[in-house]
């Protein structure tokens, strides 16, 4: 593939996209929602290309390359949120008149050009084109070889609406091309990508990061944890722990270890242990852990730095939360952590001091997502402190320039 071709013609796509009304871009968004729902038995059909080739042991990494008819109207709900949302472009941030008569403000903006490369999950194709075109930019992208057939269906649908709608195809764009070589050549295409966002597992954001010549927007491994200080109400403990781990392992938001205050272990732990292994879900435990529940192994190291994505839960029993704030410290991504606590002083002294991109009280961290933040569907979700952090929606997608209006003034 001629990747330079590729990003000229985003630069180009990008200005016409970035040119376009709210009104317009809903239009479009709404005609690809209603477009790939009218697709899906073609979308399913390529779908199953990729699932036979996939290891249906694997739950998780298969759970999250199936696509079936509800996934895709989901998808498609997705695009007709984004499409009722407010258009971040051209929004004014301020104004302030100058001593000088100078009148300066701030406006935001599109990026331009946003490249993507994510593994498998092929819902992340129809995303990340709605909350790039609705916010003003072109997008390319680059999807892992296990949702190729998948990728190219979404995409070819995308693609087919927009020059049906009388704009370019090119908004979008697929490479096709599923060599690691061609995704090292997208990293170096700092001329013509703006941004870079890598969405998946600890190896693709570490090679994205240490390859890029673009800026690198670092995203997705959620090594979260859930804390239950002395105070925890059991019932819901045992409901935001089994929420956090089992409603949907495979994502980065789900729990992945389990601190609980050595007051509360003897109580809390046997209930919530027995409700997670009737749910098929290994318990990983410290010494503690395995004195009292009688079917959980030893964990070790490595445990405690994992993000599963499976039905594995490494659980730790904890002096106090000075020991539950400086095991978060030291182990986990910068992504999502809870507390469980009927004390006003210890949530917000959790919420003061642990660093990462959202913290929660008495809530299960699976709500840490652009939809149920309110954002629509996200691009991914930042780990990192840098111009976006958390879930990234279509603000993130944006940045700001300075307007200047004048009559003469010189310095």
């Amino acid at each position: 593939m001629d990747l330079i071709k590729m990003g000229i013609k985003a630069k180009e796509t990008a200005r016409y996209a970035g040119r376009l009304g709210a009104g317009e871009k809903n239009k479009v968004l709404i005609s690809c929602a209603n477009a790939l729902c009218a697709s899906t038995d073609f979308i399913l059909s390529e779908n199953e290309k990729d699932l036979q080739r996939a290891d249906p042991s694997r739950k998780a990494f298969y759970d999250r390359l199936l696509l079936t008819y509800d996934r895709i109207e989901g998808i498609a709900a997705g695009l007709r949120k984004l499409a009722a949302l407010d258009d971040p472009v051209n929004e004014v941030l301020y104004t302030r008149v100058m001593q000088n008569g100078l009148e300066v403000g701030e406006k935001r903006v599109p990026l331009g050009v946003v490249g993507i490369i994510y593994e498998a999950r092929p819902n992340v194709t129809a995303d990340s084109f709605g909350l790039c075109f609705k916010s003003g930019n072109s997008c390319i992208l680059r999807g892992g070889t296990d949702a190729y057939n998948s990728n190219i269906a979404i995409v070819n649908v995308l693609q087919e609406t927009l020059h049906k709608l009388g704009h370019p195809r090119e908004i979008v764009q697929y490479i096709t091309d599923p060599k690691r070589e061609t995704a090292r050549e997208l990293m170096k295409l700092n001329k013509y990508v703006d941004v870079l966002i890598p969405r998946g597992g600890p190896g693709l954001i570490q090679s994205t990061v240490e390859n890029s010549t673009v800026p690198v927007i670092e995203t997705g491994v959620g090594n979260c944890h859930i804390f239950a200080d002395e105070s925890a109400d059991i019932k819901m403990a045992v409901d935001i722990i089994v929420n956090a781990k089992t409603q949907r392992p495979s994502v980065c938001n789900a729990c992945e270890t389990l601190l609980v205050h050595k007051d509360t272990a003897s109580i809390l732990l046997p209930k919530v242990c027995n409700a997670l292994t009737d749910l098929n879900v290994e318990i990983r435990g410290d010494t503690g852990v395995c004195e009292l529940i009688r079917n959980a192994k030893p964990a070790v190291e490595e445990d405690w730095h994992e993000e599963f994505l499976d039905l594995i839960l490494a659980v730790k029993i904890v002096e106090n939360i000075d020991e539950a704030i400086a095991h978060i410290a030291k182990y986990s991504s910068g992504h999502t952590e809870a507390i469980i606590t009927e004390s006003y002083k210890n949530s917000r002294r959790f919420i003061r001091e642990v660093d990462s991109a959202a913290v929660m009280v008495n809530a299960s961290t699976r709500f840490t997502d652009g939809e149920e933040f309110g954002l629509g569907a996200e691009i991914g979700i930042s780990t990192q402190k840098l111009h976006a952090r958390g879930p990234m929606g279509l603000k993130a997608l944006t940045t700001s320039k300075f307007i200047v209006f004048g009559q003469g003034q010189i310095r």
